[in-house]
């Protein structure tokens, strides 16, 4: 996240949100997220609006976005115009916001670790993340950590206590 380097919106917590948010808008799922040099890169199943008139329900297709560093700041832009409307912090998230919820979540722990270079898959409302970092002696490595729906859903629901 080179764009944030320096900046107040360096943590992953709200570019992580705000991203989630833009997948629920999309009704993507089974999503893979990748830290690029630029920005992200977005791909999730969605399902596809039919064709003119056809009675037909669409089709599901795997859709992929690159996400460039303007195009992330400007969704935090406006996720933050949304806040304290209530329409961003629904804690339902069986409803219409789960990965905006749950990718604020992972992005809290995420910050916690101090890492960086973010490969993100989930699949069923279960993430496994993998994080690269370099310890005090130099020493590169890459981390993986999982988490199950339940586990999200533990995050999210505890979330609203640990907000300063």
């Amino acid at each position: 996240m080179r764009i944030y380097d320096g900046s107040p919106r360096q943590d992953w917590e709200e570019v992580l949100r705000s991203i989630g948010a833009f997948i629920d808008g999309e009704f993507l799922k089974e999503i893979l997220l990748l830290e690029l040099e630029g920005g992200f890169l977005l791909q999730g199943i969605g399902l596809s609006a039919p064709a003119g008139d056809s009675d037909q329900l669409g089709s599901v297709t795997k859709r992929t976005y690159e996400l460039t560093d303007e195009q992330i700041a400007n969704l935090m832009d406006a996720r933050s115009t949304r806040r304290g409307t209530g329409a961003s912090n629904v804690p339902n998230p069986d409803l219409t916001n789960y990965f905006e919820l749950a990718l604020r979540v992972v992005g809290a722990y995420i910050d916690a670790q101090r890492t960086h270079d973010v490969f993100l898959l989930e699949q069923d409302g279960s993430f496994v993340v993998r994080l690269f970092s370099i310890s005090g002696s130099r020493i590169a490595s890459h981390q993986l950590v999982e988490f199950t729906r339940d586990d999200i859903l533990a995050m999210i629901g505890s979330a609203p206590g640990q907000r300063t």
